[in-house]
């Protein structure tokens, strides 16, 4: 059985929902749902779907730094957003980060996130020895 790993972002829900921000298990790494948040807890850059998707892949990137990996390491990015008519938005955001070591990647909408505010959550895995 594989030894787990857990790192925690502090976010208001990991606690009352009992999850971590990511779990290494062995050499895979799964990255939780990463919403907008910002440090205080609030929403980061509300109505902006590029900065708010920078912000999830900056968090994931922090999740992954953690556990002794990087972004090369990612082999599949899943975005939840709130309007895929800023798809374009979402996957430049996605490019910048991602684009060196595409990974596979699935883009869906969906009918709200757990804020109004919220445009886009990701979910990331990785393979990393």
């Amino acid at each position: 059985m594989p030894e787990f790993i857990r790192t925690f972002s502090r976010s208001p829900w990991e606690d009352q929902v009992g999850y971590c921000r990511a779990v290494r298990a062995g050499s895979h790494i799964y990255v939780t749902g990463t919403a907008p948040v910002a440090p205080d807890g609030s929403t980061w850059a509300a109505g902006d779907a590029y900065a708010q998707a920078r912000r999830c892949f900056e968090i994931i990137e922090r999740a992954l730094a953690d556990l002794g990996a990087g972004l090369a390491c990612v082999v599949r990015t899943r975005m939840f957003v709130t309007d895929i008519s800023r798809w374009e938005d979402f996957g430049r955001a996605h490019r910048e980060f991602f684009g060196a070591h595409p990974p596979a990647t699935t883009m869906v909408e969906v009918s709200r996130l757990i804020r109004p505010d919220m445009l886009i959550e990701v979910e990331a895995d990785a393979v990393c020895p």
